[in-house]
């Protein structure tokens, strides 16, 4: 039978009724408010209406009622009742009547007082939302889904889509993705289940924001809401929340790049700059091989940013400038000369995300540590790495956590990352507490690609691997056990000879053994400043628990200083003061200024130091590294008086 047209007028309108009633309304309670008061009042409320995502508005389908009562402590601007009310405090409704609380500062996050009461509004709007699990159709599925697996199979047998979905009971503070975003991550070996504290303490718009994730939600909309510069201040997770309501309000232009400090030796460099995400070509998953250090025993994982020079197109020739290359390495700060076991493993440093230069770690790993370096690049898409890198900046200056040798160390903090940055599903149940296990499940997982490591000798040549300069020793070693009949048999026991005993063999050494002694001398150089370094750190050390022991007296006030003045670098939040997420150009002149500052001081202070530190060497030692720069001089003359021999360029 026909639907009548009057029933069917009907069904339509009032299908079209609860559509245009779906939506939230604020109601005031006006009674006993004068009439300025109700009109300030509603004008507040109209303005956070309409300052709230048009889907959020829609989707929270209920009446809430608005008050003014005088019973909230006096630092409170309001809070939520129950479901369907909220209450304002009453202190604050004169000035907004009279119009005063438009410029009256509070010494609050968002400046004037009427501000801070918008955004209370909209904090507490963003509870209701938050509570009432308003999930998409997706959402809603998967989540069945994954509550029908885990009752069936358990949390053993749920993939890598669930994790940390069986439970959610809000609509966005339990959201996976925003918890790695918020600082909540994923505590290794744990299935999904959240790290307790939140290492994302720096530069923070407001420190309540860290007491939860829900208190992380609130306190973040009221920014995306209403700060035209969360979108450069705090990108990722204004991306998050433009995606889950499909809505931005008007954002400012991020202009200059992301800032960051390079934490690299030379003081004499100025620490501050700039990149830009379009210049990066790839980022490589950066291993340094395991030694027998028991800090060391699984290598160390580093991410490495391929920047482009200015003015070169992105491609696979921005391989060749390594100046250019920046490493993210995440590092224990150790703010004293000696590495305790006993607080690594209990979380006693800081764990902080340097920014390198790429020469810096090759010489530390290579020439120093005689470690090779692997540098495996990662199968990211382009939006996916331009995002990496974003994330990284805003690590850089936002986290300041804790090292734990074990569960929260270089590779953890990798991983974490990655999974943050990128967004890549197949990251979401990896697991890993070393580096070389890290290294290998991303391969397994086509994460990371080692086809370019294939071949040893390819690999050297085009930047993917760095030997250990060991191998380099040994092989310059070999040429002078051919062309001088030298009677050592390993590069070891010539390294150890005195200086002088290596000296006699200069006299008879051709061209290319002359290019070898250089070589090897040089390593003798770095071992020897090595076991300078060792002895001062334990003499040093020794004086430290002598009260009549003064020799170290001002070296030591003076290192003391150096290592808390390059604190900054690692951690550069500390250049200043308000503000929050990334720096904008309105704080780019301080930020230049007082890192330029802080640089002299290291510089002065370093100084100082070197000075300082050739009077404390033991005679002999210091008798050693003399001998060794007369040997690295007689080298070099010789080896300038073959080459002329030989009718070799000379060079203005």
């Amino acid at each position: 039978m026909p639907i009548p047209l009057r029933a069917l007028v009907f069904v339509l309108s009032w299908a079209l009724g609860v559509s245009a009633q779906a939506a939230l309304r604020l109601e005031l309670q006006a009674e006993g408010l004068t009439a300025a008061q109700r009109q300030a009042s509603q004008a507040l409320l109209d303005e956070a209406l309409a300052a709230l995502p048009p889907s959020l508005v829609t989707r929270l389908d209920r009446r809430v009622t608005v008050s003014w009562r005088d019973d909230l402590p006096a630092n409170a601007f309001g809070r939520t009742l129950r479901p369907g009310a909220l209450a304002l405090n009453a202190a604050q409704l004169p000035a907004l009547a009279d119009g005063s609380a438009a410029h009256r500062a509070t010494g609050r996050p968002h400046g004037t007082l009427r501000r801070e009461l918008l955004a209370t509004v909209l904090h507490e709007l963003t509870h209701l939302y938050d509570r009432a699990r308003l999930w998409d159709t997706d959402q809603r599925r998967l989540l069945v889904r994954c509550h029908d697996r885990a009752a069936s199979s358990g949390l053993v047998g749920l993939p890598a889509a669930c994790r940390g979905q069986t439970e959610r009971r809000f609509s966005l503070s339990d959201d996976p993705r925003l918890l790695d975003l918020a600082g909540w991550p994923q505590a290794v070996g744990r299935r999904g289940a959240r790290e307790a504290g939140n290492g994302q303490v720096a530069r923070s718009p407001d420190p309540y924001e860290l007491s939860s994730p829900k208190e992380f939600v609130a306190v973040n909309m009221e920014y995306f809401l209403l700060d035209p510069t969360y979108a450069c201040r705090r990108p990722a997770l204004h991306r998050y929340f433009r995606e889950r309501f499909g809505w931005a309000p008007p954002a400012a232009t991020c202009k200059g790049g992301l800032a960051y400090l390079n934490a690299g030796r030379d003081f004499g460099r100025t620490p501050l700059g700039r990149l830009d995400p379009a210049r990066v070509y790839q980022v490589d998953y950066l291993f340094a091989e395991a030694n027998d250090s028991w800090a060391s025993r699984w290598g160390h994982a580093m991410l490495r940013l391929v920047v482009c020079a200015p003015g070169r197109p992105r491609g696979p020739d921005c391989r060749l400038d390594l100046d250019e290359h920046l490493v993210l390495s995440y590092r224990a700060f150790v703010g004293d000369v000696q590495l305790s076991s006993w607080d690594g493993l209990t979380g006693a440093y800081p764990s902080r995300l340097f920014v390198l230069p790429l020469h810096q770690v090759i010489d530390e790993y290579t020439k120093v540590e005689l470690r090779s370096l692997a540098s495996v690049p990662l199968t990211l898409d382009r939006p996916a790495l331009e995002r990496l890198v974003e994330r990284a900046a805003e690590m850089h200056w936002s986290y300041d956590g804790n090292y734990w040798f074990l569960s929260n160390n270089c590779a953890v903090e990798t991983l974490k990352l990655l999974r943050s940055g990128t967004t890549d599903p197949r990251l979401d149940d990896l697991d890993s507490i070393m580096p070389n296990g890290l290294l290998e499940v991303l391969e397994a997982r086509g994460l990371a690609d080692p086809a370019p490591l294939a071949d040893p000798q390819e690999a050297l040549r085009l930047g993917y691997r760095f030997d250990s300069f060991r191998d380099r020793y040994q092989a310059m070693f070999a040429v002078l056990r051919q062309r001088l009949d030298v009677p050592q048999t390993r590069v070891e026991d010539w390294l150890t000879l005195p200086a002088r005993e290596r000296r006699p063999w200069f006299e008879n050494a051709d061209l290319r053994a002359s290019a070898a002694l250089l070589l090897l001398e040089q390593a003798a150089q770095r071992q020897q400043l090595l076991l300078a370094q060792d002895d001062l750190k334990r003499n040093y050390l020794s004086s430290r628990e002598r009260a009549d022991d003064t020799r170290f007296a001002k070296a030591g006030g003076t290192l003391e200083q150096i290592l808390a003045t390059s604190g900054f670098l690692s951690r550069p939040a500390e250049l200043l003061d308000g503000g929050y997420g990334l720096p904008q150009a309105s704080e780019w002149q301080r930020l230049e200024a007082e890192s330029h500052q802080r640089q002299q001081r290291l510089q002065l202070l370093s100084d100082d130091l070197d000075g300082e530190l050739r009077h404390l060497l033991e005679p002999a030692r210091l008798a050693e590294l003399d001998a060794v720069e007369a040997n690295l001089k007689q080298i070099g003359t010789r080896l300038r008086t073959l080459h002329d021999a030989a009718g070799g360029l000379r060079l203005p």
